[in-house]
C-alpha cells in the first residue's frame, strides 16, 4: 500500500446519487408528470375523479330555473286568454240579447203604428162617404147621386144607383135640401183587413113642408174592404137608399 492509498487521495467509486443530485430541476417534474399521465391511463384507474363524477351527476339548477318561469308565464298567458275571451262570449251575448230585444220591441210599435194609420185611413174614408151621402140638393141630384156611388165596390155602386133612382123621386116634390158636418168615426172591427166603421154626421134639413132647419144626427155603418184598393163594399143606415142587400 502506498501512501496514497493510506491518505485517501486516490480515485473513489462515483455514486449515483450525487449524480442524481446534480441533474437538472426540469428533468424531475417532467418524469412526476409522465407518472401521473400512466396512473391516469392505466386500466385499473377510473377516467375521471370522484369530484368530476359528482359534478356530472348534480342538475343544473340555474338551468331548471328558466323552463319553470316559462311555463309559469305560459300558465298565465292562457288563463289570461280565456278570462278575455270569456268576456268577449258575455258581451256578445249580452248584445245580441239587447239587440233582440231592441228590434222586438221595434217590430210591434212599427206594427202599432202601422195598425194605427190603417184605422185612421179606413176612418177617414168613412166619414168623406158618410158627408157626401147626406148632402142632397133636390136642384142637383145627380151630383148626390155621384158621391153616393165613389169609392163602392161595382156590386154596391149597382145598388146604390137603383136606390139613388127611387129616392130622387120623393126629394124633388119635398123640395130637400140638406147639409152635413163630420162628427166621428170610429172602427168598430178588422177581420183580415175588411174594416167596419161606425160614422156619426151632423146634419140640417130643410123641406117644402118644414122651412125651418131640422137637426138630426145620422149614423152609418160602413164596411171597406183594404184588399180591394180601399173600396166600401157596403153601407148600413141609409137601408132606404141601399135596398136589399
Amino acid at each position: 500500500m502506498t501512501r496514497e492509498d493510506e491518505a485517501g487521495i486516490g480515485p473513489t467509486e462515483e455514486d449515483p446519487s450525487s449524480e442524481a443530485g446534480d441533474a437538472p430541476r426540469g428533468k424531475g417534474k417532467d418524469t412526476a408528470k409522465a407518472s401521473k399521465d400512466r396512473h391516469a391511463n392505466s386500466p385499473d384507474t377510473p377516467s375521471g375523479s370522484v369530484s368530476d363524477r359528482a359534478g356530472e351527476d348534480e342538475p343544473d339548477v340555474d338551468a331548471e330555473k328558466p323552463a319553470t318561469t316559462s311555463r309559469r308565464i305560459s300558465v298565465s298567458l292562457r288563463l289570461r286568454t280565456l278570462v278575455v275571451a270569456s268576456l268577449l262570449v258575455l258581451l256578445l251575448a249580452a248584445t245580441g240579447a239587447m239587440t233582440w230585444l231592441y228590434l222586438g220591441e221595434r217590430g210591434k210599435v212599427e206594427a202599432q203604428q202601422r195598425q194605427a194609420a190603417a184605422d185612421r185611413h179606413a176612418e177617414q174614408i168613412a166619414l168623406d162617404y158618410a158627408v157626401g151621402a147626406a148632402k142632397v140638393n133636390f136642384q142637383d141630384l145627380n151630383a148626390w147621386k155621384a158621391r153616393l156611388i165613389q169609392g163602392t165596390t161595382p156590386n154596391l155602386a149597382r145598388k146604390l144607383t137603383k136606390a139613388g133612382t127611387q129616392m130622387q123621386q120623393l126629394f124633388i116634390p119635398l123640395e130637400w135640401n140638406s147639409d152635413a158636418t163630420p162628427l166621428v168615426a170610429k172602427v168598430r172591427s178588422n177581420t183580415n183587413g175588411i174594416y167596419v166603421v161606425d160614422t156619426f154626421v151632423s146634419v140640417t134639413t130643410k123641406t117644402k113642408q118644414t122651412p125651418d132647419v131640422l137637426p138630426s144626427t145620422a149614423t152609418y155603418s160602413i164596411t171597406i174592404d183594404s184588399n180591394d184598393n180601399w173600396q166600401i163594399s157596403d153601407v148600413g143606415g141609409i137601408g132606404a137608399l141601399a135596398g136589399p142587400k
